[in-house]
């Protein structure tokens, strides 16, 4: 049997915590098999730049800080499962994308 392999990725933990109960209600209210959702480790995008622009004066620094997250979640792939997980609404800025697997 086929599997779907469904990574989410986004900043914000708690929108992606919200797509990845709506998947596991539609798997379980269908009655699909399915693993996860399984945390994958937090990357951290630092960036250090200058606060004045010409270089003059005391030497500040501002650090910005960008995490992204991302979820994994198995679901056996029939048909019904998939359309259903399709039509699931996606906030801004997160990024679901589905894998197909034998």
């Amino acid at each position: 049997m086929e599997k779907a392999r469904i990574i989410i990725i986004g900043h914000d933990p708690e929108k992606l915590g919200d797509v990845c109960t709506q998947i596991v209600d539609i798997t379980e209210r269908i009655g699909t098999k399915y693993s996860g959702p399984i945390p994958l480790p937090t990357k951290k995008m630092q960036i250090t730049t200058r606060k004045s622009p010409d270089g003059e004066g005391t030497e500040t620094w501002e650090r910005w800080e960008m995490r992204i997250h991302k979820r994994v979640i198995d679901v056996d792939a029939d048909e019904r499962s998939l359309r259903q997980i399709m039509r699931v609404q996606v906030p801004d800025r997160v990024h679901i994308e589905i894998e197909l697997t034998k």
